[in-house]
């Protein structure tokens, strides 16, 4: 009996793919070679299996959505927002609490900024899922870093033609003000911008599917708080339509333990964790 089977493709963006140098493009600027701003080591490959799953497997996919992180330059997760006491920068994959920040180790460079800085610090803390990480300036829009791994653009490009449907594309992440790892929710929503409150329609749309397989980058981070988001929040409470395409994602380097403890935790709760190959039978088989 045939399936309707959606894929959710987390963040397949250039910023997160430790790309070769022939894949990356001359800044037009500088005369040098673009580079990833957060590559995760392993993501380049991850992209190439996850393109072949969708060329190979296109006539089993019903639906395609895809998720953008989409920053600005200036962003509370970004070092152009902090400085330290004497002015000098703050480097990235240094994490920040409120109490630092209230003891001057770190403040925000517009010193206007400190209220609603340590009101945000002070409820992502009390939420207790992330402490603030300083990222590189990473996914910023409009940039090349932004745009999708080419040929995971490319495999879902000929999808569209072939299927005459077209790619859902959601953004996350260009408020400022808060950390957006999940395509689902901001870390801490903020009232003032709906883009950053629960996204149900999406939710509600996903689980009209019968099998959500869900690839991406990076496990540690954004595969996970989406993950987590979608199985916390499915109508349907039923978690074994979710399959984690586990070697069509890889965690940031140095989390790799938070990678398997995401794994472990949600194959305790019912998730299905699959190969491309074992996906692609999938599949084919529902074509």
């Amino acid at each position: 009996m045939k399936q309707t089977i959606q894929l959710l493709l987390i963040d397949p963006q250039n910023d997160f793919c430790d790309l070769p140098a022939d894949w990356c493009p001359i800044d037009a600027m500088t005369g040098t070679p673009l580079q990833p701003a957060l590559p995760v080591a392993g993501a380049h490959a991850d992209m190439l299996r996850l393109a072949g799953l969708i060329r190979e497997g296109a006539g089993g996919i019903d639906g395609i959505t895809l998720t953008l992180d989409s920053h600005h330059r200036l962003d509370i997760a970004h070092p152009t927002f902090w400085k330290t006491p004497d002015g000098g920068g703050v480097t990235p994959f240094t994490p920040i609490t409120a109490s630092q920040v209230r003891t001057g180790r770190y403040q925000p460079r517009d010193p206007a900024a400190l209220p609603r800085t340590l009101a945000y610090l002070d409820e992502l803390e009390r939420r207790g899922r992330y402490t603030l990480m300083v990222w590189p300036v990473h996914c910023e829009i409009g940039s090349w870093g932004h745009g999708v791994h080419a040929a995971v653009k490319n495999a879902y490009n000929a999808w569209e033609e072939g299927r005459l449907r077209i790619v859902n594309k959601v953004g996350k992440g260009s408020n400022p003000w808060t950390e957006h790892y999940s395509a689902f929710q901001a870390e801490v929503p903020d009232s003032q911008d709906p883009d950053t409150e629960l996204n149900l329609p999406l939710v509600w749309s996903l689980d009209e599917a019968d099998c959500i397989v869900v690839a991406g980058e990076a496990s540690s981070h954004c595969v996970r708080a989406t993950t987590e988001h979608l199985v916390a929040k499915l109508p349907s409470g039923q978690a074994s339509k979710v399959v984690l395409v586990t070697d069509c994602m890889s965690p940031v380097g140095g989390f790799e333990a938070q990678h398997q403890a995401f794994l472990d935790d949600m194959a305790a709760r019912g998730v299905q964790l699959y190969t491309s190959t074992q996906v692609l039978s999938i599949l084919t088989a529902n074509a």
